[in-house]
C-alpha cells in the first residue's frame, strides 16, 4: 500500500494514549513510505497524525470542503502550507469520495460520530463490492471493543455474513494492523444471507 486514509477525531480525547498512538501512526506511515490521506484539519487526533507524519519527513494529502477553508481552529487558522498537497472540494460527500479514491487502505482511530460514519460507510462499500481495499480499526486502549462486539452480535443474529464480518480488521498495535492489512485478501461473497428468487 502506498497510500492510507486515516479517519480519526477532531478532538484528542481525554487519555494521553490516544494522541500518542496517533503520532506513532503518523511516524510509522512516514517510515514505511506510505502517504497519508486525511481530512485536512489541524486539531485533535487528525492534526496529531498529520503533524507527526510531516515532522518525520512523510507525505500528507489533505482533503477539505471549501466551507471549512480559513476557519479558525483553536484560535488559529488551519495552516495548509505544510501539507504536501491540499485539495479543496465542494462538500463533505465529495471529500469522502475523494479520500476513498486516493487511498489503497483505510484506518480508523478513536473519534466521534464523523469517524464512526466514515469508517462504517467505507466498510459498507467493501461489503457491497464497490472496492476491495483493506479496512482496519486501530483499537487504542480497547476503544472499539463495544463496536467489535456489536459486529459479532450482528453476525451471530444473522445480519452479517462471517466473511463480511472478517472485513473489519482490528488490532491495538499499528504495526500489527498494517501487517494484517497488507495480508488481507477479500473473499468474494454476497452481502445478502438469503438471495431472493426472482418472480
Amino acid at each position: 500500500m502506498q497510500r492510507i486514509c486515516v479517519f480519526c477525531g477532531a478532538n484528542a480525547g481525554n487519555k494521553p494514549i490516544y494522541r500518542a498512538e496517533a503520532e506513532k501512526l503518523g511516524r510509522l506511515l512516514s517510515a514505511r513510505g506510505i502517504e497519508l490521506v486525511y481530512g485536512g484539519g489541524n486539531i485533535g487526533l487528525m492534526g496529531a497524525v498529520a503533524d507527526a507524519c510531516l515532522a518525520a519527513g512523510g507525505s500528507v494529502i489533505g482533503i477539505i470542503p471549501e466551507a471549512l477553508m480559513g476557519k479558525e481552529v483553536e484560535g488559529r487558522p488551519v495552516d495548509h502550507r505544510a501539507l504536501t498537497r491540499l485539495e479543496v472540494v465542494d462538500s463533505m460527500h465529495t471529500r469522502k469520495a475523494r479520500m476513498a479514491e486516493l487511498a489503497e487502505g483505510f484506518i480508523a482511530m478513536p473519534g466521534g460520530f464523523g469517524t464512526f460514519e466514515e469508517y462504517c460507510e467505507i466498510l459498507t462499500w467493501a461489503q457491497l463490492g464497490f472496492h476491495v481495499k483493506p479496512i482496519g480499526l486501530l483499537n487504542v486502549a480497547g476503544f472499539y471493543d463495544p463496536l467489535l462486539a456489536m459486529f459479532d452480535r450482528a453476525a451471530g443474529e444473522g445480519f452479517l455474513r462471517e466473511q463480511n464480518r472478517a472485513m473489519a480488521l482490528s488490532d491495538s498495535d499499528a504495526e500489527a494492523l498494517l501487517a494484517a492489512m497488507a495480508a488481507f485478501r477479500p473473499e468474494p461473497v454476497s452481502k445478502w444471507l438469503k438471495e431472493e428468487r426472482q418472480l
